[in-house]
């Protein structure tokens, strides 16, 4: 199959790299330095067991992906809109699109752009990053839970079957949105406290100070989750969150890989969806509001702040 990879970072690399592995043709839109070295040398991916090489199409031209079958969307959400209207105007109608990437507003964009028959929404649980340019290394469990957006369609099988053939842990889901919701629950209570605190996970955990603030901005979550109808029980849910945490101790999350690097972070869909929703059911999020206020500071600097050291 022809596969387009739109926005290859840590997450869009490495699962293009597991179905080029698998014989695919796979395209790698990208950009900077990163483009710049897998276009020179490859892409190389260390995996706990092992390190493999893709020789894959690296670009940062958009019409190099018209002749996809499927696009892996994994692009920063700020940058949704403006990538899906690009692709929207050279991709070939019956092609697929599948969002991995964080926050639950993407998906709203795409069916406005594709139409909700053409897309697939995944949850990635991942650990990923990208330890220098065209370099990916990707520590713990992988798993990706799949489903349509559109419930009349029946896309996601074939799209499950071939990750599962690429040896990803891949399973379906007929609710996807509230999967989102969790994994949602869960970045934003350590995404933005580790980016502000520059705290790996094990690190807020073992705070006090910190593991308290992450407590809080967890509840504020859930309650925002709880007023939109979600069926969630906040004591259940906490302890679940904070179990996953453990298992990730080491992990420095995607919006800390970000400020260390001096990009912008991914502040609305973590922290402003958040405040946001909160304040349309007249609810107080005023941990969430201290930190979606910092850290937008941080990502107007553009790079003139100073940068955390790694």
């Amino acid at each position: 199959m022809k596969i387009g990879i739109a926005g290859a970072g840590a997450v869009g690399c490495y699962f293009g790299g597991k179905l080029y592995e698998a014989g695919h043709e796979v395209t790698f839109l990208a950009r900077g330095e990163h483009l710049k070295a897998m276009s020179q040398q490859g892409l190389s991916i260390q995996e706990e067991n092992r390190d493999f090489s893709v020789d894959g199409f690296f670009t940062n031209d958009v019409t190099a992906l018209a002749d996809v079958e499927l696009v892996l969307f994994c692009v920063k959400s700020s940058d949704t809109k403006e990538m899906a209207e690009q692709l929207q105007a050279v991709l070939d109608e019956k092609a697929l699109v599948m969002t991995m990437q964080n926050g639950v507003e993407n998906e709203e964009i795409l069916i406005d752009v594709f139409g909700a028959e053409r897309i697939l929404s995944a949850v990635t649980y991942i650990q990923a990053s990208v330890d220098e340019p065209g370099k990916i290394r990707q520590q713990g469990r992988v798993k990706l839970v799949i489903g349509e957006l559109d419930p009349s369609t029946d896309i996601k099988s074939g799209v499950v079957s071939l990750l599962q053939e690429a040896d990803v842990d891949t399973v379906p889901s007929g609710n996807i949105l509230a999967k989102k919701w969790n994994k949602l629950m869960w970045n934003a209570t350590f995404n933005p406290l580790s980016a502000l605190s520059g705290a790996r996970v094990g690190e807020i955990l073992d705070d006090d100070q910190l593991r308290q603030t992450a407590e809080t901005i967890c509840r504020e979550v859930i309650d925002v989750a709880i007023h939109k109808g979600l069926p969630v029980d906040a004591e259940a849910t906490i302890s679940q969150i904070f179990s996953r945490a453990e298992i990730a101790r080491q992990h420095r999350t995607s919006m800390l890989q970000d400020r260390l690097r001096g990009k912008r972070m991914e502040v609305e869909a973590m922290c402003g969806y958040i405040t946001k929703q909160g304040a349309l059911y007249g609810l107080n999020t005023p941990a969430m509001q201290s930190i979606y206020s910092a850290l937008n500071f941080v990502n107007q600097q553009q790079g003139r702040a100073p940068q955390l050291k790694t």
